[in-house]
């Protein structure tokens, strides 16, 4: 029997260094991109302008996320993978000093403008950088550590950069988080494995148009489903602070706390991911969700309860916290390499439309039909998700029973 026959097959290591080093960079992005939400009376004060317009810049920004991501990823394709990392890193410093300086409203404006777009093209990258560096079997893992970076930036990052910007001004908070940037940016360049991301050609093989690709049908009807089911969550999440205190009449000074504990939650949920992504990918997603919707329905039905109330919304947290990790593992192993990219682009701005479009739809609800909506209109949209989610996988099925039958 020869060595090779003999010896077991042995995986590479695990690129440990550099998932944690995406993490981080996850990590400042999303908190440069969420920053002013806690800064809003700070900035509105400063700027002299109306807190309700200040409040636009977050809508401005996710708008340019929505419009610029596929766009750029598109057309930078070509371009080395670390190296656009670094590069938008830059941007985005870039963008935080000049709000940090902005004389006016409009410049601000067109900070964060510059900003968002910078975002949307680091998602469109970011996101699948891990499917470069590890094996299919082991990415539901990588992608749960890289998205660790945006929970830590929703518990951690966001938070101080609040207790900054009030004790320092927020303008010092987007110079300082601005310096971050740039030093993940070198991080980035020291630590960061490059990757090959462009797939050669075979022999007499003629490029077709992306739009061809056999998986491109898979990636579209996924992108449905993550941004009807990002609309859902949205729909709830957003107004969440108003249903505490209007439903299940919480005091409004225990807000922040309990939003705290949601944000651990879901960090809770992502290291759950992070076991099923490789093991039980479809179930563990099924079943996330499922808990989700069962928690909110919780919420809804039990609002002169405050325990039940604080468990369920506790349950949500854990449960949608891993629900994006799953996702985006979804969409890298749906993909074809030529086509993860794009991919990723497109599940960026589904992501991202899912949320304003959710924070629409719970405006248009609580002016109309009230608080109580937003629960329904959550579980609704959440199970349309799961449906389209598996979509292939029911239409497959009905075909066997109707096989069976004939």
């Amino acid at each position: 029997m020869s060595a090779r026959a003999s010896s077991p097959s042995v995986l590479p290591p695990f690129p440990w260094v550099g998932l944690l080093t995406l993490a981080g960079a996850i990590f400042v992005s999303v908190t440069s991109e969420f920053l002013p939400t806690g800064l809003l009376p700070d900035m509105a004060a400063g700027l002299g302008v109306g807190v309700a317009t200040t409040g636009l810049l977050v809508a401005i920004f996710a708008g340019t996320v929505v419009a610029a991501t596929t766009t750029l990823t598109t057309l930078t394709r070509r371009f080395s993978r670390k190296r656009l990392v670094i590069v938008v890193l830059a941007v985005i410093a870039v963008a935080n000093v000049l709000a940090g300086l902005a004389p006016t409203f409009g410049v601000l404006v067109g900070a964060r403008i510059l900003g968002g777009a910078a975002h949307g093209l680091f998602w469109g990258v970011v996101a699948t950088y891990p499917s470069y560096l590890v094996a299919g079997k082991r990415l539901g893992r990588a992608i749960a550590i890289t998205s660790a970076g945006a929970s830590a930036a929703f518990v951690l990052g966001v938070p101080v950069g609040t207790a900054i910007g009030r004790a320092l001004g927020w303008r010092a908070a987007f110079l300082l988080i601005g310096g971050i940037v740039l030093v993940l940016a070198l991080v980035v360049l020291l630590f960061l494995p490059p990757v090959q991301h462009r797939q050669p050609l075979a022999t007499g093989e003629i490029p077709l148009p992306l739009r061809n690709d056999r998986s491109m049908r898979g990636v579209i009807l996924l992108c449905a489903a993550i941004l009807t089911l990002m609309i859902g969550q949205n729909t709830l999440s957003t107004y969440v602070a108003p249903w505490l205190v209007g439903a299940a009449h919480l005091p409004a000074a225990s807000v922040p706390m309990l939003l705290f504990l949601f944000g651990g939650a879901g960090a809770v949920g992502l290291v759950l991911a992070g076991f099923v992504a490789d093991r039980l990918p479809k179930r563990g997603f099924v079943a996330m969700v499922l808990v989700v919707m069962a928690s909110v329905l919780v919420l809804a039905l039990a609002v002169r309860s405050t325990p039940v109330e604080l468990v369920a919304f506790a349950v949500w947290g854990v449960a949608f916290g891993g629900v994006p990790a799953l996702l985006q593992t979804r969409m890298m192993r749906t993909a074809s390499p030529r086509t993860r990219d794009v991919a990723g682009a497109l599940q960026t701005t589904a992501f991202n439309a899912g949320i304003g479009g959710g924070a629409l739809l719970g405006s248009l609800l609580l002016g109309t039909a009230g608080l109580p909506a937003l629960p329904v209109a959550t579980i609704l949209f959440l199970a349309a998700g799961l449906a389209l989610a598996f979509a292939p996988e029911l239409r497959r099925f009905g075909a066997r029973r109707l096989a069976v039958a004939d």
